[in-house]
């Protein structure tokens, strides 16, 4: 790949976008393009337009979402649905419209069924009905990814979709309506710890199951999707080991210091029983993840303190 070429990042302020550009940049490609929401609306479909037509990219990534836990995705299924259609969708068609060579489409597990065997492989996709919580979500990441497969199908372009597991890292949302559930663990055992350790109370009855991914090992899949051919459309990217929701909270409560108790709130859903990728493919075209869930949340703790004064909170409206 030529380390001149254009690469346009869409959602380059947001954990998976910036972790994508520092890897990128490390890796000494120099003209990289990102534009916030302010300077270029994702949703307009004639701003997306005219900027393809002005920069013409040679490669586009994906990483623009509207995206947040069980909680919110259930508050807001409208816009996780629309929101995520009209972004994808105006970057698929003006890349396919403006010559873009290559575009790499990031999803999320939660595309697969709720009830697919396990570990879940790409080919389950659409075999079963989705996990009500995030359907919304799943169903717009679905149309993108088959949006790249008919493009691929009907005029040869090198369209691949990767699908990461739960993701997680420095730049992280930890607003506590709208994140995932290991950065609103921290964040929880954090403040319980330094108002006394007090008790940490969380969804469900931590017994699903759930595998993690740090956002640097996304990003790293990333720059081989880019540097790579690959010769199919859809690649899950995760390190394929799991472990329960409540093993997850005991790491965690270690990690911060945090010495009260956890109280599970079983009126509260749990999800899918149990998400675990198989990884198969992308580690036969050479790439698996190397960073450790403990050494991860670690990283991820020391950045929240470093960063706790100023870590972005997304409000939903």
């Amino acid at each position: 790949m030529d380390k001149q070429a254009k690469i346009y990042i869409a959602g380059h302020k947001g954990m998976v976008g910036s972790a994508i550009w520092r890897a990128l940049e490390k890796k000494g490609y120099q003209h990289l393009v990102g534009l916030s929401s302010k300077e270029l609306d994702l949703k307009n479909q004639l701003e997306v337009q005219r900027f393809f037509k002005h920069e013409r990219p040679a490669i586009v990534i994906d990483a623009a979402a509207r995206v947040g836990g069980i909680m919110a995705n259930n508050n807001y299924p409208y816009p996780f649905l629309m929101d995520n259609l009209i972004i994808q969708n105006n970057l698929i068609d003006s890349s396919l419209q403006n010559g873009v060579e290559k575009f790499i489409f990031l999803g999320s597990s939660c595309i697969y069924p709720k009830l697919a065997p396990q570990p879940l492989r790409e080919d389950v996709l659409l075999s079963g009905s989705l996990e009500p919580t995030n359907q919304w979500y799943a169903l717009a990441k679905i149309t993108g990814v088959k949006a790249c497969e008919a493009i691929r199908k009907q005029y040869g372009k090198d369209f691949v979709s990767l699908m990461p597991t739960n993701l997680y890292g420095p730049y992280d949302n930890f607003d506590l309506e709208t994140s995932h559930v290991l950065p609103a663990m921290i964040r929880k055992f954090h403040e319980a710890k330094i108002n006394g350790n007090l008790p940490v109370t969380l969804w469900g009855t931590g017994a699903p199951l759930r595998e993690f991914l740090h956002v640097n090992d996304m990003a790293d899949a990333v720059c081989f999707a880019l540097e790579n051919t690959f010769t199919d459309n859809l690649y899950n990217v995760g390190t394929g080991k799991d472990l329960t929701i409540k093993s997850l909270a005991e790491l965690i409560q270690k990690i911060t210091g945090h010495q009260g108790e956890i109280i599970w709130d079983s009126s509260k859903p749990d999800g899918t029983p149990r998400k675990l990728l198989d990884v198969s493919k992308m580690k036969e075209a050479g790439w698996q993840a190397t960073i450790g869930l403990e050494q991860g949340i670690q990283e991820t703790y020391t950045w929240f303190l470093e960063n706790v004064d100023r870590i972005k909170q997304v409000k939903l409206n």
